[in-house]
């Protein structure tokens, strides 16, 4: 850390520009008070050309581990394919750097055992994943809820994820690279459920399909598939993860209890304007996922800042990310398979 008009200043590199990634280094690079991003990583030397004087880089790098080597940082940010996620979190950590990670943490639970074993054996340093939702007002207004006993003893959890047929094409470029639907995109849902629930789900039946592009079959997966969870403590749990919305980017969650029931972005919305014409009266949705959750993503990593700055461990765990992972890899398997998984009691 460097001091800078008596604040202390974090030097950042961040590996990984896709679309995520290329939104967390500029939210680094000019929303992070006394945050520094000095470098980023990546395998397309043309994006790291454009974005050097873009961000006003120090330096750039196509190799991870020599950007780790070589450059004067304090933290690193990880948003590369989720197949490298443990390995550079492992690396990261032994080069005595602090570690955020984009979800989710491996894509086997074998790597995120080793991810787990890194983060052990460096207590000294903060390591932070980026389930984003948490950190999103309405998300937490709702935690708050649940915790204050305002909304009685939750019966049911539902998440709903979708993302519009106007981005099909990418999902289908990424689909070799993916894990599947429960790991990419319901992950997030599954994150909620535990968090909101307070325990571990204990089985767990997924079904779907292809109903609109075969391709993805190619890959073991769906373009719309579903899950039902039952909790160990009875509370049930319903997740839908779709690629083909014609209206937009959509994420709806619900948390019905003996008292009340909460729901956030059940009318999906990209701002508070209605359309009244000759078509009726309509509102227009987000189109992808970094529109919806601009907000959640400063604040996460905000936190993260305040984290390192104040030497304190973030509520979000390691093993928050390898419950996450197990689950869903038992709802992928499920799915494959078509029969119900039993979850073991860790």
């Amino acid at each position: 850390m460097i001091s800078t008009n008596g604040e202390e200043q974090i030097r950042f590199g961040s590996v990984g520009l896709g679309r995520l990634g290329y939104k967390h280094a500029e939210n680094l690079a000019f929303r992070i008070p006394n945050a520094h991003l000095v470098c980023v990583c990546d395998i397309d030397e043309a994006k790291l050309k454009e974005v050097q004087p873009l961000w006003n880089l120090e330096s750039t790098y196509t190799d991870f581990k020599k950007m780790i080597d070589d450059a004067q940082i304090d933290a690193v940010l990880i948003a590369s394919p989720s197949a490298f996620h443990c390995e550079q979190i492992e690396y990261a950590l032994d080069h005595s750097l602090h570690v955020f990670c984009e979800k989710p943490l491996g894509t086997t639970l074998e790597e995120c055992k080793v991810a787990e074993k890194a983060v052990e054996a460096h207590p000294e340093l903060i390591f932070m994943l980026g389930f984003m939702r948490r950190y999103d007002p309405s998300y937490q207004y709702v935690k708050s809820a649940i915790k204050k006993g305002k909304i009685g003893r939750p019966i049911l959890f539902r998440g709903y994820s979708v993302d519009p047929e106007s981005a099909i094409e990418d999902a289908i470029q990424y689909a070799p690279h993916s894990a599947g639907q429960f790991m990419d995109m319901a992950i997030h849902d599954i994150d909620l459920a535990r968090w909101y629930i307070g325990c571990e789900p204990k089985e767990v039946y997924a079904i779907g399909g292809c109903y609109a592009h075969h391709e993805f079959g190619e890959y073991g997966d769906g373009d719309n598939v579903g899950a039902l969870m039952k909790f160990e403590d009875g509370t049930m749990a319903f997740l839908y993860a779709g690629r083909t919305a014609p209206h937009g980017y959509n994420v709806e969650t619900e948390i019905v209890g003996t008292k009340a029931t909460l729901r956030v972005g059940s009318v999906p919305q990209s701002n508070l304007v209605e359309i009244i014409d000759d078509s009726g009266v309509r509102k227009q949705c987000s189109q992808d996922f970094i529109e919806r959750f601009n907000e959640a993503y400063i604040n996460e990593i905000k936190k993260f800042f305040d984290c390192i700055k104040n030497n304190k461990q973030p509520g979000i765990t390691v093993y928050d990310g390898t419950k996450a992972t197990e689950i869903a890899y038992a709802a992928t398997e499920s799915f494959k398979k078509a029969k119900l998984i039993k979850l073991e009691k860790n």
